[in-house]
């Protein structure tokens, strides 16, 4: 059994391992719960993981219709959030030179400074939500961004526009660190490939979008009226996110743990607890008794309240640095170092496409520059169309496999496309700058297959993550934002000299050749994976976070 996952002999239920389908009741040990018991999915095939309480207020419980609204809310707010990121990368080069300052000194105030701002913005804000739930936060960092735009819109000077840029960075935390957390609140496993790839082409569309649209908008008028548009969408996104997405926290009683190791046993500790089970003859065979199912259900008046009164009784300074520790798990480590590299070329590629595409031979106006994009977008697409049916097929299909159980390692055989799409596409990007290829080899072939690659490999590492963490996994995301962007703020700072020094071939095969051994540390992750979970949970390295 496994599929090539090495079984764990040191607990009896790894946490992440659960039953998926009801094949897997006769070798998944469900702790003396009757399996004839848990919730199924409406087809009765497939065990609900994680099991929902009885309550309505659960958002597990919620229809279908309102998980769906939610999804939709949280896309066109990633959506808005990636794209005010690269809102000015069409035009660096005639921006610094309309504010007389050098094009590194730009990049570093405008981009740099956002970065940073989002990486110690994900840490304040995930302690916030850790503490008091993650609507308040979602409302006002939203409306942050919305204020920021027309700020930016109306700065007088280069200080002022990266003072905004800097407050809108720290406002752009929580709609890329948490909402990975939100999406595991609401959907089950089975579920949560899809809406993980629906989070990623909302950033990365955003991202991909901003350029096509800002370009044209700065060359026809100025990249205020691009603030100004963008301050509309973030008023937009404040309306979908008030009406749409209500708090997630939720504090579940009375539902079987099937996923995070409550209650777990030790293998050297198990024969004892067999011998005092038989001798009392107490084993469990139905669910705690709660009253969940009597719960007031809770009216639209009080799920549109800015704060539900959610309160978590932990310390704040102390929840601020507990993302770190995260970091002493297997999979959230490989997962930073994936993701990390993933994201920061995509950025790295953002702040050089003004300076490749403007300069011979292409000679490109700054809308052609914004254009290029698009070819990204539509990659981002249609890896979003194949990644979440992809995932969450394979993951069906593999824990049928295997005998009905799941293991989140069944998450990342979709890294073999990254590795593929990805790696290809820096080598023909590369490849293409120093042949002065036509543009449509670096931008339909390069841009495409590079984007294409992250959109499917994104997602399996985002999906891995909250299956092996999911109550600890906004905590995780913080630590994964963290470090991104902290290494994509010292790409900002060097990336361009290297450029100008080594030459695009050169650079863009050092990074495919990066992505490549990156991408096969997945092979050890995927066999040793359920291990690094067993001596996670044995250590309590997730419990100290």
């Amino acid at each position: 059994m496994g599929l090539g996952v090495l079984e764990d002999h040191q607990l009896e239920h790894v946490p992440g391992t659960a039953p998926l389908n009801e094949l897997g009741t006769e070798i998944y040990n469900t702790s003396g719960v009757d399996s004839s018991i848990l919730k199924h999915d409406p087809t009765g095939q497939i065990v609900l993981v994680p099991q929902p309480s009885d309550s309505s207020n659960d958002p597990y419980n919620w229809p279908k219709w309102k998980k769906e609204r939610f999804t939709i809310a949280f896309a066109f707010s990633c959506g808005a959030v990636g794209a005010v990121g690269p809102l000015l990368s069409p035009a660096f080069v005639e921006l610094s030179e309309e504010f007389g300052i050098s094009l590194s000194r730009f990049i570093q105030g405008c981009q740099g400074a956002v970065i940073v701002a989002i990486a110690f913005g994900s840490l304040i804000w995930n302690a916030v939500a850790v503490k008091w739930g993650k609507r308040p936060v979602y409302l006002i960092t939203t409306l942050g961004l919305m204020v920021t735009c027309f700020w930016a819109a109306a700065a007088k000077s280069f200080g002022s526009l990266t003072a905004a840029r800097v407050i809108q960075g720290f406002c752009m935390g929580p709609l890329e660190a948490l909402v990975p957390a939100s999406i595991a609140d609401v959907w089950f496993v089975h579920e949560r490939g899809y809406r993980s790839a629906i989070f990623n082409l909302g950033v990365l569309g955003g991202i991909n979008l901003a350029s096509p649209i800002t370009g044209g908008i700065i060359q026809a008028s100025s990249y205020k009226v691009a603030f100004y548009a963008m301050g509309g969408a973030f008023g937009i996104a404040l309306i979908m996110i008030f009406f749409w997405m209500p708090e997630t926290a939720y504090v579940r009683t009375g539902a079987v743990n099937l996923d995070t190791g409550s209650n777990n046993l030790t293998v050297a500790h198990k024969m004892d607890a067999e011998h005092v089970e038989s001798e009392e003859k107490t084993t469990t065979t139905k669910t705690p008794t709660t009253n969940a199912s009597s719960e007031p259900k809770n009216s639209f008046a009080k799920e549109m309240l800015p704060y539900s009164g959610y309160v978590n009784h932990v310390s704040f300074l102390n929840t601020i640095f507990r993302p770190f520790v995260m970091l002493g798990s297997p999979a959230v480590l490989w997962a930073t170092l994936l993701f990390t590299t993933c994201i920061s070329w995509l950025v790295g590629i953002s702040i050089t496409l003004s300076q490749i595409f403007s300069a011979p031979p292409y000679n490109f106006s700054v809308t052609a520059v914004g254009l290029t994009n698009l070819s990204s977008f539509v990659a981002s697409l249609l890896g979003t169309l194949i990644a979440g049916p992809l995932i969450d097929g394979v993951v069906r299909r593999l824990s049928l496999k295997n005998g009905g159980t799941f293991e989140p390692e069944f998450r990342l055989p979709i890294m073999v496309s990254y590795l593929l799409f990805t790696c290809t596409g820096f080598f023909a990007w590369g490849q293409s700058a120093v042949a002065l290829s036509p543009w449509p080899v670096p931008v339909v072939v390069g841009l495409g297959l590079i984007n294409f690659g992250i959109q499917l490999g994104t997602t399996g590492v985002v999906s891995y993550v909250v299956d092996c963490h999911r109550e600890k996994a906004g905590e995780a995301f913080a630590a994964m934002n963290f470090v991104k962007n902290m290494f994509a703020f010292g790409l900002t700072n060097y990336l361009n000299n290297w450029l100008a020094e080594q030459g695009t071939r050169n650079v863009f095969f050092v990074i495919g050749g990066i992505t490549a051994a990156v991408s096969l540390t997945t092979i050890p992750m995927y066999i040793w994976g359920k291990r690094a979970r067993s001596w996670v949970y044995r250590h309590d390295i997730a419990g100290k976070a």
